[in-house]
Order: structure tokens, then sequence, then C-alpha cells
């Protein structure tokens, strides 16, 4: 038997649930697994259980579908399902495989599907490797370094780079690059994003109080109001 893609339907509205979980019914090897009415309930599932492909919308209330995508850059295989055309670009940057504008035709999710299968070969392969690895390499100065994860403490977004906090380490590393594809590269849940600006890893929060993480090294770092949720989840 060939591999069945567990299905994750993220939509505020019933309409969209049932249009797509009929669509899914079509196709043997698509599993309607679960469904989520809110962005919250949707990171709760994500945190909880393993899909293959989620069918998010954009425009929800309190947590939009670009906020998801931001806040789980390591989220399944996405394919974008909304009303608007707006967000095409957004989507893309923030790596949906593909966007399906409302109504969805079955011909449109037929196409959407066939790209999927074609994406997930590739999506196992990256996911395998990231599973296996624990720790990151960088070129600093034509050179390369690795660092365990395990030795990160956080990372701090400045224009165009990147400030790697480590253990042991009064001088942080500072690499080209940013927090988006820092979390995509990491490929390890105990890295979140708390603020527009920083990367914390859980396992160095030392407390948590009125918005500020205190961390082992005793260096805050302030949490912004939509990162609150991953937060919340965890800790």
């Amino acid at each position: 038997m060939g591999t069945i893609y567990r299905c994750l339907i993220i939509d505020d509205e019933s309409p969209a649930h049932s249009a797509l979980a009929s669509h899914i019914s079509k196709f043997d090897f698509l599993e309607h697994t679960a469904s989520a009415y809110s962005g919250r309930e949707a990171l709760q599932l994500l945190n909880e259980f393993e899909y293959e492909v989620i069918f998010l919308d954009i425009n929800m209330p309190l947590i939009s579908g670009v906020d998801l995508m931001e806040l789980q850059p390591n989220r399944p295989l996405t394919i974008v399902t909304t009303a608007y055309s707006d967000y095409a670009l957004t989507a893309f940057k923030h790596q949906a495989i593909d966007y399906l504008l409302k109504p969805i035709s079955l011909e449109d999710f037929t196409r959407a599907i066939e790209k999927l299968k074609v994406y997930y070969a590739g999506y196992e392969l990256s996911k395998g490797k990231k599973a296996q690895s624990k720790s990151l390499s960088f070129k600093i100065n034509g050179e390369n370094h690795s660092f365990a994860h395990s030795t990160i403490i956080f990372i701090e977004s400045f224009g165009h780079y990147l400030k790697i906090h480590l253990e042991n380490s009064r001088v942080p590393v500072v690499i080209y690059g940013t927090l988006l594809n820092f979390l995509s590269e990491i490929g390890d849940p105990d890295f979140i994003r708390v603020h527009r600006s920083f990367i914390v890893n859980r396992k160095k929060i030392k407390s948590y109080k009125q918005n500020v993480l205190i961390l082992q090294n005793e260096k805050t770092v302030p949490v912004g109001r939509k990162y609150k949720i991953l937060l919340d989840q965890g800790h």
C-alpha cells in the first residue's frame, strides 16, 4: 500500500470544511484526519499530532493563516485555500506548495494533489535529515563551524544578519540570514519564535512573566503578542 496523506483542514467556516472534505474523499490515498476552526485550535493539533498536508485558510480571526505559517515554519506541506488572491506571494514566501481560490473546483484540487505527491518525496527526505542532525553548520569568515542545538540559547535578528547566542560564550556568533530561514533549517521543535526579532530555545528559558522571558544566561527577551500562544502551549 502506498503513502496515505493525513489531511488537516484549517478554516473558520463550516462550508469550506465540507467542500474540502468532499474533494478529499474522492482520493483513496488522502485521509481527512482532523479539522480546526481557528488558528489556535490548529496550532494545538499541529503540536500534538502528525499530518502530511494541511489545507489552510488565510482570513481567520486572531491568528490568521499567514500568522500560522510564520509561527509554524516546520509545519506539514501546506496548500492555501482562500477567497482572496492578494496573499499568493506571501503564501509562497512561506513555502506553501499551492494556492487555491474558493470556490475550489475538483479540477483545481486535483492539480494541487498531484503537486503534493511530487513535493512529498523531497519533504520526507529533508525531514529525515533534520531529525538525524542535532547540530547546525555555518561558514564564518570562510571556515565551517558546527554548533550543537543544545548550546544555542537564543537567536536575535538585526537587519539581514542573525546573532546566535551560545552557552559559555560572551560574544554571539554573527551570520547572514533570517529568522524564518533559521527555523526552517534547524527543524527542531525546541526552537520557537517569540518576537519578530527573537527565537529562543525552550530548554533555556528560566522564567516567563509580564511578556518577558528570562533565559539561563540571565538575558531577557520580549514576547510579542501573537507569539504568546506558542509559549502558553509548551511552557
